[in-house]
């Protein structure tokens, strides 16, 4: 692991989070509803490929 390149990404990550905190709620919830919708949309198996159990 490199050290040298996880660092900015850790860095990164942190910045994203301070600036969803300082997000008013309704804010939050469009950013939330956002995200989960991604998720959804690529968290689908292609058309006509089997889902795997979980």
């Amino acid at each position: 692991m490199d050290a040298s390149k996880e660092r900015p990404n850790e860095a990164e990550g942190l910045r994203l989070i301070r600036a969803f905190l300082t997000l008013p709620p309704d804010k939050r919830a469009e950013v939330i509803a956002f995200v989960e919708e991604l998720a959804r949309v690529h968290g689908r198996p292609e058309e006509g490929a089997k889902a795997s159990p979980r």
